[in-house]
């Protein structure tokens, strides 16, 4: 995933990187470990018709990354999704590799107080 400045070049997760993949990790990413959304609420919030949502779950369950989960609720089918613990690891991972690429050098100085002419 990635690596450290002197480890060599930072890589992100080809699986999530995919805009629609990363906008839904990070959908599930936002609820608690352990929690689930259902299908059409996430289809809902992403804005995407149910076909493209479905083949973008399938790339991330391939992975490991999000977990399906079908069953019924009373007559009706009903889908959940759920981050994994390794597709939680893998979006955190994925982050901290971006945050590299925006800020490969980070500092922890402090801001320089104001001189004496730039005071009101």
């Amino acid at each position: 995933m990635s690596t450290g400045p002197t480890d060599g070049p930072v890589e992100l997760d080809p699986v999530i990187h995919a805009q629609a993949r990363l906008r839904l990790t990070t959908t599930l990413a936002t609820l608690p470990p352990g929690d689930r959304m259902a299908f059409p609420r996430v289809q809902q919030l992403l804005d995407m018709t149910a076909g493209n949502l479905a083949t973008h779950l399938r790339k991330l369950e391939e992975a490991g990354y999000v977990e399906v989960t079908k069953t019924h609720k009373g007559r009706s089918p009903v889908t959940y999704l759920a981050l994994t613990h390794s597709g939680r690891h893998a979006y955190e991972e994925y982050l901290s590799a971006l945050r590299s690429l925006l800020d490969p050098h980070p500092t922890t100085h402090t801001p320089t107080p104001p001189s004496e002419g730039d005071r009101p």
